[in-house]
């Protein structure tokens, strides 16, 4: 198969992804939960950092994608299809937060010493008060639309075209960048991510357009909240009650944690 010629700003926008962004996130994510306990406004701080970070590498990604006349359609920024885009958000979505509502349901099971990074990433990150919870829906929100346009717009479409046009390179490759943005989470969750995004890529390909894999990515984030509110209570009740947000701050974070943000304390 024939490789196209890539722009080197493409390359290096590549080489962030994959190298700097896991590193980054993983040193933060230990200090986050080596560090104190977050104020409030430390919390808001984050989220809304988050937010403007991750809309500012959209940007910068947007803009050089049109300046190399990458075209809106290549990016998935259409919708050719839209009934076929309304029946896989609805069936994908409803497929995967019956899956992640499963699996928080077992994990629930277990004692809280044991149910692993999420529960303390929760018990620092999560929003504990009314003022909080707007600006974490908002991150929610940010993480479903960014993240699905850096991924499976950007990454999948300049490697498709890399690729003469395969749209299966585009996929497997976006999916494994997709997994190593989640690289604090181990093997287990570098393997699920990848699955993740690959499902994420089919319902682009076979729809033409990012819409689905963003509803999909923010109905499984916010529903797994719900289900986080009501069957993995946290230690303190004022978190248990925040838990809708678990999955949004938490993937945020993430992404926080990032080149994109990361270069100083979350404060």
């Amino acid at each position: 198969m024939h490789c196209a010629h890539m722009h080197w700003d493409y390359i290096l926008i590549l080489a962030i992804l994959a190298v700097l962004v896991p590193w980054r996130s993983s040193s933060r994510i230990r200090a986050l939960l080596n560090g104190p306990e977050l104020a409030s406004s430390e919390r808001i701080l984050l989220y809304l950092s988050t937010i403007a970070f991750q809309w500012a590498a959209v940007a910068v990604i947007l803009w050089r994608c049109r300046a190399h006349h990458l075209s809106w359609t290549a990016l998935g920024m259409a919708l050719p299809h839209p009934f076929r885009a309304a029946a896989v958000a609805v069936g994908v979505s409803s497929v995967l937060v019956f899956s992640q509502i499963y699996g928080i349901r077992r994990v629930a099971a277990l004692p809280y010493e044991s149910r692993g990074l999420v529960a303390k990433l929760a018990e620092k990150l999560l929003p504990r008060a009314s003022g909080e919870i707007f600006v974490a829906i908002l991150l929610v929100t940010t993480v479903a639309v960014c993240e699905e346009f850096i991924y499976r717009g950007f990454v999948e479409a300049i490697f498709a075209n890399a690729f003469s046009g395969s749209a299966l390179a585009g996929a497997v490759i976006s999916a494994a960048f997709f997994s190593l943005a989640h690289l604090y989470q181990g093997r287990k969750g570098l393997a699920t991510t990848f699955a993740v995004g690959l499902i994420l890529s089919a319902a682009r390909i076979w729809t033409g357009s990012l819409l689905p894999s963003m509803v999909i990515h923010f109905a499984v984030d916010f529903s797994v909240g719900l289900a986080a509110m009501k069957f993995l209570p946290l230690r303190q009740s004022s978190v248990a009650l925040a838990a809708l947000f678990v999955p949004g701050v938490l993937v945020g974070i993430r992404s926080r944690c990032n080149v994109f943000s990361c270069f100083g304390r979350p404060s």
